[in-house]
């Protein structure tokens, strides 16, 4: 009875300091052990004791058991340290057995101990690999163990702890306990599937009551159950002043530091390296890139690598099987327009036809249609892609994700402080301060690199004028080739630069110091989108708007979509696969007899996912240009396609086979990149339209109807504005989420509220009682 006590009390009132468990379940903070023992029986409806049990403890403990005493044999660490006082006078429960008995059970072999017998198991899975330094004495790696293993009541992780074959090498494998990863998925607000078939927002207390909450194999994700380890590594912070064994005084906390953070500063921490399984890893690469399939198994690309690996796929797929009517209709405008088939041989060879002057705007049979089909598609593509997000984000337990007042980011630091709208002590940093940060180094920073795309632009220019000089003079077969020259090396410029600035640009996110994971990367997206947005497109609008040379912009789009593909493909796949195969992998060599403990180092060798960004990056670069400017184009689509059917399987190779495994935070939809896609889509509008404007038939046409140029450029602008009406119209007639997607988030908010309530309701219920058995104790 008093370890199921034990539990509730802990999973509601562990971090009480730091407030780290969502609002809606959070309950007040006089909750005793035994009180909440009721709590459990009236929430989930069922009591596990016996009513004259639950009131026998209250009678006992409620004038005498303060909340620390309580949760002091919640957990053992290794060593055989002692977290509880009042294992001597543990009362009996009901089968007669003590709690005692219970803070030191071990999980397996060389683990640290569990508290309780629901987390114990004779199999432990190894869930991430902390590498540390060759030079760390055997005292600070027994210490850290320690301090992964210790309850988290008292300032530790709560997980599993496991120092290697050799006890002073320099790794540390980790694995969780149910119970933590149960309260984390609460924290982290993980929907599951209840009893009754829907899907839920995790409650611990209720917990007997989702299915398969007892199989953590099967109840988690293998990527969940890896990033709440990895949250709780991070989440560790010094609850006083401490010195680490083996350190110098300079390596010492303070109150409130980030322990995983600093021991990385400290040069103790290498790396930490979520593992891989290789026999999943198999049976997915199996179904992913293997075979000759087209569809994506993004169910077991979820369990494995998480929401956010997912999502990219997801919208990888979805975007790639829409360029199928872009596509078609592209080839059909080529086939049938004399024009357009003219203006492709031009944009090839480089070369111009003497009547080019008259045919080589859009024209409005071929281009025009592409142009207003480009503004309709890039609309309905958009809200057909929220209606799938929100239908995924429902099967992957993500819809309903916890919105807390969240630990400050481990790169986060200040002056210790008490923060004003959570009463908790730590590091505290003004926002004038960050403010003044961005003003006088950020923005200006980014202004450099936005005239280094400037200068770019005009070095481009003046090349482009130097080779068409060239060719004029000599008219060869090498002049000719010649003549993409300044497209190659401004695009290979522009890539390169396009890498220092991310670089540059998460350099100075840090710099700016935000407190909470979330603005920090919306800080740093912010940054590298306004540079891409200006890096890959500034030239084009420069070409199209201001110089008005349709040719030269068919020409350079040209360019852009087949020498940035061959750049990308290099550069993501064969130069990566090239190293891992010849360099990398005859020292990864492994046999099936060597020890675990050297398999699980050797993954740890591998290359540092490069992460998501420079993916999206491209696929937004492709996405601007199929909406923007695909009417001066009709191929982009065609291009893209065939592009994109081999960066599926190329990008699923790279992400199993050529790097460690990556470890994000579950995500609801693709966040700010959708914004992103969906801004380029509104310009898209703006941008056909005005192209349309420089066609020369067009032009020749309202000129013989008499129109002057005043009249000519409001028609575009009322034409502009009625697409732009027509889009907003298709925006609100198609729901961001299908009906029954509505409903049920409906549901899961109604449920939640009912939850608190019901939390309210116990507790003025337990109150009476206590103090109806306060005198009864006396």
């Amino acid at each position: 009875m008093r370890d199921e006590l034990v539990f509730g009390s802990s999973a509601l009132t562990r971090r009480a300091a730091s407030t780290r468990l969502p609002p809606s379940r959070l309950p007040p903070s006089r909750l005793s052990p035994p009180t909440f023992c009721l709590c459990v029986c009236f929430q989930t409806g069922v009591c596990k004791v016996q009513w004259t049990c639950c009131r026998s403890l209250i009678v006992h403990f409620l004038p005498s058991l303060s909340m620390s005493e309580a949760d002091g044999d919640e957990g053992a660490g290794a060593g055989g340290i002692s977290l509880g006082s009042s294992s001597d006078s543990a009362p009996k429960t009901v089968e007669g057995k003590s709690l005692s008995t219970l803070s030191a059970i071990a999980s397996g072999p060389g683990w640290t101990k569990v508290s309780c017998s629901c987390c114990m198991s004779e199999r432990v899975e190894p869930l991430i690999l902390v590498k540390l330094s060759e030079k760390v004495r055997p005292e600070t790696k027994r210490w850290l163990i320690k301090l992964i293993g210790t309850s988290q009541k008292e300032g530790g992780a709560g997980l599993l702890a496991h120092p290697g074959e050799d006890a002073t090498g320099d790794i540390i494998v980790v694995s969780a306990p149910r119970c933590t990863l149960l309260r984390a998925t609460e924290e982290l607000g993980l929907c599951k599937s209840y009893n009754s078939g829907d899907m839920e927002a995790f409650s611990y207390i209720d917990r007997d009551n989702f299915k398969d909450s007892d199989n953590m194999d099967v109840f988690l994700t293998l990527a969940e159950r890896q990033f709440i380890v990895k949250y709780e590594l991070d989440g560790l912070r010094a609850q006083r002043d401490l010195r680490v064994p083996g350190l110098s005084d300079k390596n010492a906390f303070q109150n409130r530091d980030n322990i995983w953070q600093k021991l990385g500063s400290a040069g103790v921490i290498v790396d930490t390296v979520p593992l891989h399984h290789p026999q999943q890893l198999k049976e997915l690469s199996k179904a992913w890139y293997s075979g000759n399939q087209l569809s994506q198994p993004l169910d077991s690309v979820n369990t494995y690598f998480g929401s956010s690996i997912a999502f990219y796929f997801s919208f990888l797929d979805f975007y790639t099987w829409s360029l199928l009517p872009p596509a078609l209709l592209g080839l059909c405008i080529t086939y049938y327009s004399a024009d357009v088939q003219k203006e492709m041989v031009e944009s090839v060879s480089g070369s111009q036809t003497e009547d080019v002057d008259e045919d080589a705007g859009p024209t409005v049979s071929g281009h025009m249609v592409q142009a207003m089909f480009s503004m309709l598609w890039s609309t309905v593509f958009m809200e057909m892609w929220k209606r799938r997000s929100s239908t995924l984000s429902y099967h992957w337990g993500t819809l309903h994700l916890a919105e807390r007042f969240a630990e400050p980011r481990p790169g986060f630091h200040g002056d210790l402080g008490v923060n004003p709208v959570t009463g908790r002590v730590e590091p505290l940093f003004s926002e004038w301060q960050r403010d003044l940060r961005m003003a006088l180094v950020s923005i200006p920073v980014v202004g450099l690199f936005l005239g280094l795309v400037v200068l770019g632009m005009f070095g481009f220019y003046w090349g482009e004028a130097l080779v068409q000089q060239v060719h004029s003079d000599w008219d060869s077969v090498l002049t000719q080739t010649l003549l993409y020259t300044p497209s190659i090396l401004h695009i290979v410029y522009t890539n390169m630069l396009a890498t220092v600035y991310r670089t540059v640009a998460k350099f100075l996110t840090e710099f700016e110091n935000h407190r909470e994971e979330s603005a920090f990367e919306k800080h740093l997206t912010a940054k590298v989108l306004v540079f891409t947005f200006f890096n890959y497109f500034a030239v084009l609008f420069h070409i199209a708007f201001f110089k008005q040379d349709v040719p030269l912009l068919r020409k350079r789009l040209a360019s852009l979509l087949i020498v940035t593909q061959l750049i990308n493909q290099v550069t993501e796949v064969v130069i990566p696969f090239l190293v891992d195969r010849f360099i990398s992998a005859p020292h990864r060599a492994e046999s099936e007899d060597d020890p675990e403990e050297d398999k699980l180092r050797r993954q740890s060798t591998l290359p540092v996912f490069p992460g998501l960004f420079a993916e999206y990056i491209e696929l937004l670069v492709q996405f601007g240009y199929l909406s923007l400017f695909s009417c001066v184009y009709p191929l982009t689509a065609v291009l893209l396609l065939i592009n994109n059917l081999t960066e599926i399987r190329s990008d699923a190779y790279k992400i199993c086979k050529l790097f460690r495994k990556p470890l994000y935070p579950p995500v609801a939809n693709m966040g700010v990149w959708q914004t992103a896609f969906e801004v380029l889509s509104f310009v898209s509008v703006v941008s056909n339209c005005w192209l349309l404007l420089l066609s020369p038939r067009l032009q020749t046409t309202c000129q013989e109807a008499g129109m002057s140029s005043t009249s000519i450029l409001m028609s575009a602008v009322l034409v502009e504005h009625v697409l732009i009406l027509i889009k907003v119209i298709l925006s609100v007639l198609i729901p961001d989420e299908p009906e029954w997607i509505r409903k049920k988030r409906e549901h899961i908010d109604y449920m939640s509220m009912e939850a608190l309530k019901q939390q309210v309701q116990n507790l003025f219920l337990v109150d009476g009682l206590s103090q109806k058995l306060q005198p009864e104790k006396s």
